[in-house]
Formats: C-alpha cells, sequence, structure tokens
C-alpha cells in the first residue's frame, strides 16, 4: 500500500498542476503562441512524435557520447589526483575554470577548432565540458572519504599503495561515483542542448534545432512539445543511472 501512494503522489501532483494549466489558459484567454495549454502540447507531441523522436536520438546520441568521454577523462584525472596532493594541487584551478566557464561562450571557439563540416564533434566536446566536473568531484571526494580507521589497519598490515588504492580507496568511491554520474548524466543532456544552441548546427539536428525552429515560427506548442521529449531523456537517463546504483551496491556490499 505504501509503495503504491508513493507511486501515486507525484502522479496525483503532476496532473493537478496541469489541471491549473489548462484551466488558467481557457480561462484568461491566453493565446496559444504566448503559452499554449498541456492539451495543445500533447496533440503537437502526436503529430510531430516522428520527427521530434530522430531529433531527441541525435541529442541522446551525443549526451552519453559526452557522458562517456567525461567519465573517462574525470576518472583518471581523480584517481591521479587522489594519489597525489601535488597532481591535485596542479589541477583544481583547470578544473575549476572548466566548471565556471559558460559553454554559450566558448561554443564559437569549440565549432571553429572542430571545423564547421563537423559541428557534431564541437557539440560532444562542450557536452563533455559541462559534464566532466560532477564526475570529477564525486570521484576525488569518494577517493578522500576513507574510514581513518580502516586505512590504519591497512598500514598495520604492510599492504601496499596500489592495494589500499584497489581494496580500500575504490571501494569506498563506488556510491560517490555513481552519486556523480547521476548529476553529470542530466547535466550532459543540458550542455548536447546548449551547446546545439551555442554551435548554432543545424547539421545535428537536435533537439535545440526543432526548439528554435519553432520557437521562430511562433510553434510554442511544438518548442514545449520538445522540450517535453528532454525531460523524459533526461529523467529516464537518471533512473537508469540510479538503478544501476543499486545493483552495484548490493553487489558489492554482497561481496
Amino acid at each position: 500500500m505504501k509503495r503504491l501512494t508513493d507511486l501515486a503522489a507525484p502522479v496525483v501532483f503532476v496532473g493537478l498542476l496541469l489541471l491549473a494549466w489548462e484551466m488558467a489558459c481557457r480561462l484568461l484567454e491566453i493565446p496559444t503562441y504566448r503559452l499554449p495549454p498541456p492539451s495543445a502540447i500533447g496533440e503537437a507531441l502526436i503529430e510531430n512524435f516522428p520527427l521530434l523522436a530522430r531529433s531527441g536520438w541525435n541529442t541522446l546520441a551525443t549526451a552519453l557520447w559526452a557522458l562517456v568521454i567525461a567519465s573517462l577523462l574525470a576518472s583518471l584525472m581523480a584517481l591521479a589526483a587522489g594519489l597525489s596532493g601535488l597532481v591535485e594541487r596542479a589541477i583544481q584551478p583547470v578544473v575549476v575554470t572548466l566548471q565556471v566557464t559558460p559553454v554559450i561562450a566558448i561554443a564559437p571557439l569549440v565549432t571553429i577548432w572542430a571545423g564547421l563540416e563537423h559541428p557534431e564533434r564541437a557539440v560532444i566536446g562542450l557536452a563533455a565540458v559541462v559534464a566532466f566536473f560532477p564526475v570529477f568531484s564525486g570521484a576525488l571526494t569518494g577517493l578522500k572519504a576513507v574510514d581513518p580507521d580502516l586505512e590504519r589497519l591497512f598500514d598495520l598490515y604492510g599492504a601496499s599503495r596500489w592495494q589500499k588504492l584497489w581494496r580500500l580507496r575504490l571501494p569506498t568511491a563506488v556510491p560517490f561515483l555513481f552519486e556523480g554520474h547521476k548529476v553529470a548524466a542530466g547535466l550532459a543532456v543540458v550542455g548536447a542542448v546548449v551547446a546545439e544552441f551555442g554551435a548554432g548546427s543545424g547539421g545535428s539536428q537536435g533537439l535545440a534545432w526543432r526548439i528554435l525552429e519553432a520557437s521562430n515560427r511562433l510553434q510554442t506548442a511544438k518548442a514545449f512539445a520538445a522540450l517535453v521529449v528532454l525531460a523524459v531523456m533526461g529523467a529516464s537517463l537518471y533512473a537508469l543511472l540510479q538503478l544501476a546504483e543499486r545493483r552495484a551496491l548490493v553487489w558489492w556490499r554482497g561481496r
């Protein structure tokens, strides 16, 4: 019963919000091109679903590539920083600079460097920059979150540096690493869309291009439908990583 209640609560809440939105648009007679009601967005979603699905797949593929690249680079750099304080102090300013630099500001430059004939490379690179910091921060925090008593116990038994890394630091970092990836997955999707906007690329034909196209034609309902597809993609990625985290942690604790 409790599980059913937990599942119904968000559905009911979202339903009430959509009902209030629909009623407000109808009672206030808001023009559709300014703020379409949920019913109009649903119609636009059904009508344009094949096109939005193709564009959504392009954006999702970009986000997944960016997440993989960011995960590999960030994990390796966090591992190097976790093993050496000198390395951490050396790369920390660069990592922080990447985090605070607006992607939209460097998008034109990255597009030029990647080649104007290959805009998808620029979009993947920019999305990877956005997704990099959460993975790096999570991995480094996990590597440092070792129980001091366990670390002293390993030292007492004469464990080598690599034994402590493999049997103590990495297992401790697993939950932090998953948490960083869950945040990075959503940011990769957002970064892919922002990068598409910033790069000004119609070559990739992602959701950003559909939003721009619909907005320029005052097809606001279609733009909202693209946002719905984008939200579903981000939520699905987060849910999949959350499921993987639960399974991995159960398996690891079982060991």
